[in-house]
């Protein structure tokens, strides 16, 4: 008797179908993730911007202290305008040349022009000017400081009030009276970021 022997039937896969669903897969994958981290996106970058700047802060006490211990400057207030005026850190003219405060350079200086704003004549304007390059932020510090210490050439003592200063209001107020800045709120603005980030437990 011939036993015959059948071969029992597969189905071939499609393997182009077989890729195709499983990419699809995992782009539902992906996209269920992304979803997710949209949902807390906000707070996240909130908390992400809140540490960047907590961070910068941190990076100049120490050397803000030290200027108080020599000339007598609060930190809070060289903090205070070094966030202000860099925005923590990240202006062109601070993550590129070092520069924290906005100091202008004049003659042969290390310089680069860039633009900014002035309040000038009752209304804000685009201009352009040279501001001071520096090898780091503590020189640009230092530099600040001395501004305090030294005033400028037509006068000297331009800046002693801020010195002398007992609190970080009367500072602020000392730095726009002296026409530190064109802004007619600078003094307000400084005080705002000193208290809002408690700037003042350094002094």
């Amino acid at each position: 008797m011939t036993v015959r022997r059948y071969r029992k039937k597969t189905k071939k896969m499609n393997l182009p179908l077989v890729l195709t669903g499983l990419l699809l897969i995992g782009v539902a994958f992906v996209f269920s993730l992304v979803t997710l981290a949209d949902s807390s996106g906000n707070q996240e970058a909130q908390e992400s911007q809140n540490m960047s700047r907590q961070e910068f802060i941190e990076t100049l006490v120490p050397y803000a202290q030290e200027l108080q211990a020599g000339y007598g400057v609060l930190p809070s207030i060289i903090i205070g305008q070094a966030c202000l005026e860099s925005n923590f850190g990240q202006s062109t003219l601070a993550s590129t040349y070092n520069n924290l405060f906005g100091v202008k350079a004049y003659g042969d200086q290390d310089k680069v022009n860039l633009e900014t704003q002035e309040y000038l004549e009752g209304h804000w304007e685009t201009v352009k000017g040279d501001f001071r390059v520096y090898p780091s932020w503590e020189a640009s510090m230092e530099d600040h400081t001395q501004l305090f210490v030294n005033g400028v050439d037509w006068d000297r003592h331009k800046y002693e009030p801020v010195l002398q200063a007992k609190s970080y209001q009367e500072a602020a107020q000392a730095l726009q009276k002296a026409g530190y800045a064109t802004d007619p709120t600078y003094a307000d603005k400084i005080i705002a970021m000193i208290e809002q980030y408690q700037l003042h437990r350094f002094d």
